[in-house]
């Protein structure tokens, strides 16, 4: 929706950037600026910038970058429309809505209040003698009715339309059902329950709303598991099941398992520190909201290939981050002379709360697994298999960025293979010297082009020189920084620019500095997309001399005519030819003096 721009400017004078980022991340402050790990993507080192007097943040690591509306709408997984109703509600500010937002806003309360209602329904199925199976499979798992109570657990009936029927009792539509994902349609139109004999898992967010679901079968049927599309109020990238309990917890680190069951067994056994990551892969947006929380993590997935193979994905995702991750390895279950697949509901089940607080406790460091994991791969008696095992070895080795820490590592690898210990540091000097000059490369290349304003002591520059994309986040960059400076473009129009958005941008600000109005990163966020914000923001955290920002505006907007003139030409190869004759008579029309009289006043 559009909200009006004067409330937009008010919300974002009251909403002051650095009270707000905060409140959610640790911040140091370094000369003007304040810094700290970026909440978006994961670091050891802090590479999170906020700028209170241009009233932005930038993480110079991911790129992540914009004003406090960009910031929320990120970190809290939100809309425009909603993170502005999000701060409008912390600055205790009313909210100008329009018909198209009330109905939005509308529409996600049902589909909450929806859920609501069909979690008290399949929990109250639990004590009818419908629901008896569901009962009798939570008894067989040892799963007692207070844990049922405190994760909502319930019982999906063996019915076509149960959960459809009393919904629809209740007062809601067939629409809202739809958008709930509670009930799906068949080819000729009939609505029925998405979820049919299963045990039911209510999926609670951070602020204690439900916003999905997920079913379990009884027996042995496909699919196992059954989750929640993706709604207005879910998203299972963002979530992680059993955190609006974790997040109470006194431990000092969270357990990642693998499915719903193991969560609910370890709470219960008194682990109240569990939570899965809902049937997918973690990913980046739910260490996002694990790092609120914690800094370390243990993982914890099943002793089958298929765990192993999750662990060693998580560990990849994880590294370099500001977590300390911790890898329990349950062992094998002897079963009649064979080492059988355990879970974690079957640990504590067979050996108890004590046993795992043991492996807890004793849990290995990530790198330990990760060299065990490598180790196991060869054959360590086999000259070829030593060889192999050193080179991956020593990869992982390099990438530590503790000296101490990779000549510890390089000691221990080098017995395991059988090798001088001096061979496998100097193996990893090297690999380590390689990947610095590759990193030092792909810095020089990315330095070379990013568009700065030119210093008093460089040499002088012909407009011709200067790549078109180069000048126009140039201007933009300029008139952010100095409105002052828009009087300057003249005749410069959105269509000159090859960069569509940079176009729009330019626009825009011509617009309101003609209107009389200041601009920010957040009074844009209305009419930008949050990618592009993000790009603006980076742009403006580039170094830029301000005492020659005249003559390089003049330059950047030659720039850009020059290119898009060629754009021109290209189109029209008759225009061409004509503008090349005049070119050669020394006559240009309006461009030749449009030059001329920039050539006079510079």
């Amino acid at each position: 929706m559009a909200f009006p721009q004067h409330f937009l400017d008010e919300l974002s004078s009251r909403s002051d950037i650095l009270d707000v980022v905060s409140s959610y991340v640790a911040l140091t402050k370094k000369g003007s600026n304040y810094f700290g790990l970026c909440p978006f993507h994961n670091e050891k080192t802090g590479s999170f910038s906020v700028a209170p007097d241009k009233q932005m943040y930038h993480c110079f690591g991911c790129g992540n970058g914009g004003g406090v509306f960009k910031f929320i709408m990120e970190i809290e997984n939100l809309s425009f429309p909603d993170a502005v109703r999000f701060l409008a509600k912390r600055a205790n500010m009313d909210v100008p809505e329009d018909n198209a937002g009330q109905e939005e806003g509308r529409r996600r309360q049902r589909v909450l209040a929806l859920n609501k209602d069909a979690a008290r329904w399949y929990y109250q199925n639990l004590s009818r003698p419908e629901g008896a199976a569901v009962a009798a499979y939570l008894n067989r798992r040892r799963i007692r009715r207070k844990t049922a109570m405190d994760f909502g657990l319930g019982a999906a009936l063996d019915s076509w339309d149960g959960l459809l029927s009393a919904m629809l009792d209740k007062g809601y539509t067939k629409a809202e059902l739809l958008a709930a994902g509670l009930v799906v349609q068949n080819q000729k139109g009939r609505l029925y329950d998405k979820f049919r004999n299963r045990l039911m898992f209510p999926v609670v967010d951070v602020r204690g709303e439900i916003v999905a679901f997920g079913g379990r079968v009884l027996d042995k049927s496909e699919p196992k598991y059954m989750n929640t599309t993706e709604t207005i109020v879910y998203s299972k990238r963002r979530n992680l099941y059993g955190i609006n309990l974790a997040k109470k917890t006194k431990r000092p680190n969270f357990i990642l398992c693998e499915g719903n069951i193991d969560v609910i067994t370890l709470h219960q056994a008194g682990f109240d520190n569990a939570v899965a990551s809902m049937g997918t892969a973690l990913t980046v947006e739910q260490t996002r909201l694990l790092s609120r929380y914690t800094k370390e993590l243990v993982l914890c997935y099943d002793n089958d290939s298929a765990g192993q193979a999750a662990t060693q994905k998580n560990i990849d995702l994880l590294k370099n981050s500001e977590f300390t991750v911790r890898v329990l390895q349950l062992p094998r279950r002897l079963a009649d002379g064979a080492y059988v697949k355990q879970d974690v509901d079957d640990f504590i089940k067979f050996q108890g709360p004590a046993a795992f607080e043991s492996l807890l406790n004793g849990s290995e460091k990530q790198l330990d697994y990760r060299m065990e994991a490598i180790a196991s791969k060869y054959d360590l008696t086999d000259q070829d298999g030593r060889l192999a095992y050193s080179g991956e070895v020593c990869q992982l080795i390099a990438s530590l960025p503790n000296a101490v820490e990779r000549e510890v590592y390089a000691g221990r690898a080098a017995e395991k293979a059988g090798i001088s210990r001096e061979a496998m540091l100097l193996e990893v000097k090297r690999l380590r010297g390689r990947k610095r000059g590759q990193e030092k490369r792909e810095l020089q290349k990315e330095a070379l082009n990013i568009p700065a304003l030119r210093q008093p002591k460089d040499r002088a520059l012909r407009y011709t020189d200067i790549p078109s994309a180069a000048a126009e986040e140039g201007v933009v960059q300029l008139l952010l920084t100095d409105p002052a400076l828009a009087g300057q473009c003249g005749p410069l129009e959105e269509e000159d620019f090859s960069s569509p958005w940079l176009g729009k941008v330019y626009r825009l600000l011509r617009e309101a500095y003609g209107a009389g109005r200041t601009v920010s990163l957040d009074s844009l966020s209305g009419s930008c997309e949050p990618g592009e914000i993000g790009r603006l923001a980076e742009i403006l955290q580039r170094p830029a001399s301000m005492s020659q920002a005249g003559r390089a505006m003049g330059d950047y907007i030659r720039a850009i005519e020059r290119a898009a003139e060629k754009r021109r030409q290209s189109a029209d190869p008759l225009r061409a030819a004509v503008e090349r004759s005049k070119e050669k008579k020394g006559y240009g029309g309006k461009r030749n003096e449009q030059e001329k009289r920039r050539t006079e006043q510079g």
